[in-house]
């Protein structure tokens, strides 16, 4: 069955005109009034116009958009294309309002007086916050000369866009504390080949003859080489507290939530590691699960993008954190973005330090931060309950502290370069060991 909003029909407008002037010339002549046909005249010429322009094709209307995958904060543009607009004079776009979705114009709703050859404007719209967003949702209805018929409003269903969380693209200044791999940008403990000056020694066979300093070998009278620092990569794991959400969100460049603060964390230290060369891998904590291995390069960082904008807050079902395999290795660089408003999570975490691996806890609670409350429930017992909660948070963050677990606020990508560089440190002083 042919929907009936899809077909012309007439307007109330024009209906009520040759409503009223065919009984105002019915009662003109039966009355011999002839000051009513002056009055209903234009009426009845309004709607022997709109008859005259009565639509005789069918019009093709069907939208595009412009873009499947956006980052935050960009724009993309809804196309209208239309074919069989000859008896057509004016038409009407309304975006339908979905949350976190700008719209260009302000209110979405566009009226365009068609002409020759004049292409439809387009309508812009940019999503504000991460995640699956429907974009493009409208209606759209045409109406002939004289709005004697119209066709619509018909509603089109938008796509579902993947929004990315922002980057900032700034590289790692800190110094991995435990390098293990081939290739990257952190200094070894060892010799090897690299772009860092380690010291200059005697030459032996087998190293390369434009590693000869000249100035060296002429003064002391045999051949020296200049060493070098091995360049290699770190192993970081990015593990991704989403098992709540606390505080407003009201999109990118506005009031942000901690899954806001924590997404947008593990985007940017993931982009700035996977610029220096460094193996990461993500481990979301929420229903799905979500998890991306160890990788390299661009690739790799588009796919931890898609992972992030793909998380739904909630506690992990069907296992417990504390039987999580973080699939970690000895000389992984672990960093926790976590409001530390779990207990298994803290511990999970003491116990990942007590293996010997560098671990970092970033916090992303912004100040001042509430959990979302019901409109029934006493406020004063939620003001109390939520300050025993970040009660309970400083203890765990003590706990966290005296492990050796440094725990940093977000500031940006510059967070951990300072705690980064004393943990190496750190990790080069001599150990004791028990003979």
């Amino acid at each position: 069955m042919t929907d009936p909003t899809t077909r012309w029909h007439p307007t109330s407008s024009l209906e009520r005109a040759l409503t009223l002037g065919g009984v105002g010339i019915g009662l003109a002549l039966a009355m011999g009034r002839p000051a009513l046909v002056v009055l209903v005249a234009p009426l009845v010429v309004v709607g022997a116009l709109g008859l005259v322009h009565r639509p005789t094709r069918e019009p093709t209307v069907f939208t595009t958009l412009g873009h499947r995958q956006l980052y935050e904060g960009q724009g993309t543009r809804a196309r209208l294309e239309a074919s069989g607009l000859e008896d057509v004079e004016h038409l009407v776009r309304v975006v339908s309002p979905q949350p976190f979705i700008a719209v260009h114009p302000h209110d979405g709703a566009l009226g365009h007086l068609l002409r020759p050859g004049e292409e439809i404007a387009p309508i812009e719209l940019s999503p504000r916050r991460w995640g699956s967003r429907l974009v493009g949702s409208e209606k759209v209805a045409l109406t002939t000369p004289w709005a004697g018929y119209r066709w619509g409003p018909v509603p089109f269903i938008g796509r579902e866009v993947a929004v990315l969380p922002t980057l900032m693209h700034l590289r790692a200044g800190g110094e991995a504390p435990q390098p293990i791999g081939l290739i990257g940008a952190h200094r070894s403990r060892r010799d090897g080949d690299g772009t860092e000056f380690s010291s200059i020694r005697r030459f032996h066979p087998g190293d390369r003859l434009r590693r000869i300093n000249w100035r060296v070998s002429l003064k002391l009278g045999n051949l020296h080489v200049e060493s070098t620092r091995a360049e290699e990569d770190a192993a970081v794991l990015l593990i991704v507290d989403a098992m709540a959400d606390y505080g407003l969100s009201e999109g990118v460049g506005s009031t942000e939530s901690s899954l806001d603060v924590t997404v947008r964390a593990a985007a940017a230290l993931a982009d700035q590691y996977l610029g220096g060369g460094d193996r990461v891998s993500l481990r979301v904590l929420s229903p799905d699960g979500e998890y991306a291995g160890y990788g390299t390069g661009t690739r790799h960082l588009r796919r931890i993008l898609t992972v992030l904008s793909r998380i739904r807050p909630g506690v992990p079902r069907d296992v417990s954190i504390d039987q999580i395999d973080f699939r970690t290795t000895a000389g992984t660089v672990v960093v926790v973005i976590s409001p530390m408003l779990s207990e298994p999570l803290a511990t999970a975490t003491v116990r990942l330090v007590r293996r010997g691996l560098p671990v970092i806890v970033v916090d992303p609670l912004p100040p001042g931060s509430t959990p979302s409350v019901h409109p029934d429930s006493d406020a004063d017992v939620s003001d109390l309950a939520w300050r025993m909660r970040l009660l309970d948070r400083s203890h765990l963050l003590a706990r966290l502290s005296g492990a050796g677990c440094p725990v940093v606020p977000w500031n940006g990508p510059r967070t951990l370069e300072e705690v980064l560089r004393r943990l190496a440190r750190r990790g080069q002083l001599p150990r004791v060991g028990a003979s």
